[in-house]
């Protein structure tokens, strides 16, 4: 039986997973749950099974693969990394892969807190930072075709997915910093990745949820 993969119906915390899902050529159930609209946002649809499914700490996104249940986005998609042998194939490309996943974490946690909290007030202050963070990142992945070196790993899909994001927001963001630009190039051209985004499994909108004050129909 394939596994299931299920979030809320948009791209969000779910999208590298599906992503990741999508380049290692597993066959997965992708279940959403819808949000009702305005002004209630009624989360029945999901409430309604949350403590059915066995899960530990239930949430979304949730992984269910036959006995294995998991929470939690990262614990999720570092599980679909290892069993794959994209966490690092050397310790010291492990360790970059760790540093990655939790500093786009942090990453992903203030754009999160951007586009659903005081948008308008907080997006001028938002873009003028953001240039020194892609100095940082594109800094740390350098001459190196991804972030732990030459070799693939999982935290290179949250990447791609939060700056693809962010080029939304600002369409020139990675003008100056040819490492990232280069990174979202190659990331786009591998095979699987291509197949996938042509795939009917490849979610294009909404990137937010419908209580978000930014591009939640993008």
């Amino acid at each position: 039986m394939a596994p299931t993969l299920a979030y809320w119906d948009i791209r969000g915390l779910a999208q590298p997973i599906r992503l990741l899902l999508g380049y290692t050529g597993t066959q997965f159930v992708d279940k959403t749950y819808a949000v009702g609209p305005p002004p209630d946002h009624d989360k029945s649809d999901w409430l309604n099974v949350k403590f059915t499914l066995g899960l530990d700490f239930p949430n979304l996104p949730y992984f269910i693969d036959g006995d294995i249940k998991i929470t939690q986005s990262n614990a999720i998609i570092r599980h679909i990394g290892r069993i794959n042998n994209m966490d690092g194939k050397t310790e010291a490309e492990k360790v970059r892969v760790d540093i990655m996943e939790n500093t786009l974490m942090d990453f992903r946690n203030g754009w999160v807190r951007l586009c659903y909290g005081d948008f308008d007030g907080g997006k001028a202050d938002y873009i003028k930072k953001l240039p020194d963070t892609m100095k940082q990142f594109n800094k740390f992945i350098g001459k190196n075709k991804w972030l732990a070196g030459n070799t693939l790993t999982f935290p290179d899909f949250i990447l791609f997915e939060l700056l693809d994001h962010h080029q939304h927001l600002v369409p020139d963001l990675l003008k100056d910093h040819s490492n990232l630009s280069n990174f979202m190039d190659n990331f786009r051209q591998l095979e699987k990745i291509k197949a996938f985004m042509a795939s009917p499994n490849y979610k294009k909108r909404p990137l937010h949820g419908k209580i978000a004050k930014y591009e939640n129909s993008l």
